[in-house]
């Protein structure tokens, strides 16, 4: 069984110290919800790298709200619901749609810079929005844009206090209430930070899969964390892979934005044809499950590892000014955006499920809060809507704020010894360990799924369960012993799940089936899956 800390701890001999609010990761989530925190707070950020490193700073497409006049938030709020694939909250998704557009005041108000056209911010449409609504920032560096601008705020306000290069090991958690967290720092010491609040702000899973969108930091750590911690996890099985991912030898498989696709962009098989009227009939602007699954069924069917992007019948002038990032980027491998077909296919991308919260950011652990892609709101459903993300952490790191502001002071913390004595250390390098869990998710936990397929998968990450027992040290152990928990976690649910719905495509069960499974996993430490639910439908 994953125990509830992955290291020995006596806490009577470990420094203590003392904040408001405890915020972890430091993407638009947790930048956004420090800043907002430190007007009645002092503020801990913690990030495990720095300011800069984060899913956030790679988004491209933009952040999805209603502000033009043509566009309604009823209509932003069947768009989700429809991606969604019958698993949405209808009340999570109308605080998203109704607040989204205040957030994004609050973000140009702390000096973001989004695109404009004729004196009004630039809209783009991406696949599944019935209108334009995406505002973007220098074209295609959305993310980049939006975390420069909150980590200058906090990096100049003086009720944030920022730990750079500190990996958070372990919530503190005692009979249902979340007291802190047990942090390490960059030279191996370790420490107790109490806090009134914890929020987690770390980020999904990209890195549990041989291709990825994702930065290296993706390991799953928040989810991971509240976990052990006897936090519910929601729709873990719904992951969702980007169709279109650069796939080119020797590049990195690196984001070709959907709203490359929004502008006009089409999708070619190897043998030069359009496909995807066969498939949908919003052809190249269908959800994003539908898309993935049509390049892989043409990759299959003309025995290629690619299909081809292509945008060409664009002008140059646009291209280069709407996508400047991409467009750069394709250069250094050869790529020329304006000219070449560009070669791509899926890479996992985003995690739907997470940490299970209410309508304020709250777990099932008092104290304790997830924002971002780290929880599981009800936002997204089966199936993300393309740029949602940055709307939801904005929308719901408010909220998480103005519940923070209610919270009693926090009491005396508990006696807790979690001493195991673990002497064995872990021998086989980590990259390799890591290496194999990443082919292993890709081949039995991907796109398409099985059950022969995940039942070998859960045999093999069970076989890696004696990680458990070691002693671990540094960071990059850390990080496998929390990559393997949500692995185990994703496989187990993707088990239950016995029919496909948005990103969870069952090739043994490929139909939706509304009157079995239109319900939500759960998942808890000590109760494994628990009973059926049929919340939010």
């Amino acid at each position: 069984m994953i125990p509830n800390y992955l290291v020995d701890i006596e806490l009577d001999k470990l420094p203590v110290i003392e904040k408001d609010v405890i915020v972890i990761g430091a993407g638009i989530a947790g930048l956004f919800t420090a800043i907002h925190a430190s007007k009645e707070h002092a503020v801990l950020l913690i990030t495990k790298k720095s300011l800069l490193d984060s899913n956030t700073r790679y988004a491209q497409g933009g952040i999805a709200a209603v502000t033009s006049t043509d566009d309604s938030p009823q209509f932003h709020m069947q768009d989700t619901l429809n991606a969604g694939a019958g698993l949405c909250s209808t009340e999570a998704v109308s605080v998203l749609v109704h607040e989204g557009p205040a957030g994004v005041e609050r973000l140009m108000e702390l000096g973001t810079k989004f695109d404009e056209e004729d004196g009004k911010l630039a809209l783009t449409k991406e696949g599944a929005h019935s209108q334009r609504r995406i505002l973007h920032a220098n074209g295609d560096a959305t993310g980049y844009e939006i975390v420069r601008a909150l980590s200058e705020q906090a990096s100049a306000n003086s009720n944030i206090e920022i730990w750079d290069n500190h990996f958070v090991i372990d919530l503190i958690v005692e009979r249902g209430e979340c007291y802190g967290v047990l942090v390490q720092l960059p030279d191996g010491q370790r420490l107790i930070v109490r806090g009134k609040a914890t929020i987690l702000c770390t980020g999904g899973a990209g890195q549990l899969y041989r291709y990825t969108t994702n930065p290296e930091v993706a390991t799953s750590d928040g989810i991971a964390m509240a976990y052990r911690a006897g936090a519910a996890i929601q729709d873990a099985e719904f992951i969702q892979f980007h169709p279109t991912a650069l796939c080119y030898p020797g590049a990195p498989r690196f984001l070709i934005s959907e709203a490359v696709r929004g502008e006009g962009a089409v999708l070619r098989n190897i043998r030069g044809e359009r496909f995807m009227h066969k498939y949908h009939e919003l052809e190249e602007l269908a959800p994003r499950d539908i898309v993935a699954r049509a390049i892989v069924s043409e990759i299959d069917q003309t025995k290629s590892t690619f299909v081809y992007i292509d945008i060409t019948h664009e002008s140059p002038e646009k291209i280069k000014h709407r996508f400047p990032t991409i467009y750069e980027y394709c250069l250094k491998y050869g790529l020329d955006l304006t000219t070449d077909w560009i070669p791509v296919a899926p890479a996992m991308h985003y995690m739907m499920g997470g940490v299970k919260t209410d309508l304020h950011g709250e777990t099932n652990i008092n104290r304790l809060f997830a924002c971002g892609e780290v929880s599981s709101t009800g936002v997204h459903g089966a199936n993300r809507l393309a740029s949602n993300s940055l709307s939801e952490a904005i929308v719901f790191g408010n909220r998480i704020i103005a519940k923070v502001a209610q919270l009693e002071p926090l009491p005396a913390m508990p006696e807790i010894s979690t001493r195991t004595d673990r002497k064995q250390v872990m021998i086989q390098p980590v990259v390799e360990k890591r290496l194999k869990l990443q082919k292993l998710m890709l081949r039995y936990v991907g796109l398409v799924r099985h059950e022969p397929g995940l039942r070998q998968a859960r045999l093999e990450l069970e076989r890696q369960l004696p990680t458990f027992d070691m002693c671990l040290e540094d960071y990059e152990q850390f990080e496998f012993a929390n990559l393997l928990t949500c692995a185990l976690i994703i496989t187990e649910a993707a088990l239950w799940r016995q029919e496909s719905r948005g990103a969870h495509y069952r090739e043994d069960y490929p139909q939706l089936n509304d009157e079995k499974w239109k319900k939500h996993s759960l998942q808890q430490r000590e109760y494994g899956m628990i009973k059926e639910r049929q919340e939010y439908v």
